[in-house]
């Protein structure tokens, strides 16, 4: 065995799935101080939603479960911007579509999507929607990512489109098909509209969307400038084991928790 070797792995890798020096998610007394966190955590990727240009007039929304009512979520309020909303600005809203908490409107889309995946996906604590230039690009192609790279293999047998369009998604009938359909995947690519990603938090479900429209350009770049060659099977598979670990997704998201509360720290104010 190398002299840099423990337990048969090198000294250097932590004894993590991916080997990775990666922090555990934050344990809480309280489920008040867990609220807390989610509601901050949302805030701030509404925001950095905002700031990287997600936006689009009224649509795009994301949510995470209570802590405390499992039937409820908290989501982006309707007709304020992704870059003005701050903590005190997010809604609670129950399965009935009813604002319990807040002082504005629902968006009657983000009732029927998150209502219906919230209640189908026990395992999915949070969501991210939004109508996104390359994903939509991708969507009007009718395709989804192909492993040509490390980061896109992480949704490798992890993705489904979805290619019933009825207008906008107003309906439960319509928010349930798309939750139905979304299974147990952690992307769900919407023809002729937009995506949408779950997580185990909401750390993961944002960081899964960021990563899911950058590999939606680069694989539109690439097929532009030739014949994109994918990973084979066996690779795909080690990299989704890498690149699609859960716990680092929640980790890449703290880079840009440090990043946007450092920049906006007002979005904090409850």
């Amino acid at each position: 065995m190398p002299d840099n070797a423990v337990d048969g792995r090198a000294s250097y890798l932590a004894d993590t799935h991916t080997g990775l020096p990666l922090p555990t998610e934050p344990e809480f007394d309280t489920v008040q101080d867990e609220r807390r966190h989610r509601k901050q955590r949302l805030a701030a990727a509404i925001r950095l939603f905002g700031k990287y240009g997600f936006g689009e007039g009224i649509s795009g929304h994301i949510s995470v479960r209570d802590p405390q009512y499992p039937d409820r979520f908290w989501v982006n309020p309707f007709g304020v911007s992704f870059n003005r909303a701050r903590v005190r600005d997010l809604i609670c809203v129950d399965a009935q579509g009813r604002v319990v908490h807040g002082h504005h409107r629902v968006n009657p889309s983000a009732f029927v999507i998150h209502s219906r995946i919230h209640e189908l996906r026990p395992d999915a604590t949070a969501a991210a929607h939004g109508h996104t230039p390359y994903v939509r690009a991708l969507g009007a192609l009718g395709r989804l990512l192909e492993p040509i790279d490390q980061e896109s293999a992480a949704f490798y047998d992890d993705q489904v489109l979805y290619s019933a369009y009825e207008g906008p998604s107003i309906t439960l009938e319509q928010g349930q098909d798309i939750a139905e359909q979304l299974g147990d995947k952690r992307a769900i690519l919407l023809r002729h509209h937009g995506l949408i990603t779950v997580g185990g938090s909401l750390d993961e479900a944002v960081h899964w969307f960021f990563t899911y429209e950058s590999c939606a350009k680069v694989q539109l770049l690439a097929s532009m400038a030739g014949t994109p060659q994918p990973m084979d099977d066996k690779q795909a598979r080690a990299a989704r084991d890498g690149f699609g670990d859960p716990q680092l997704g929640w980790f890449s998201f703290q880079l840009l928790w440090d990043e946007i509360t450092h920049e906006q720290p007002d979005l904090l104010e409850e």
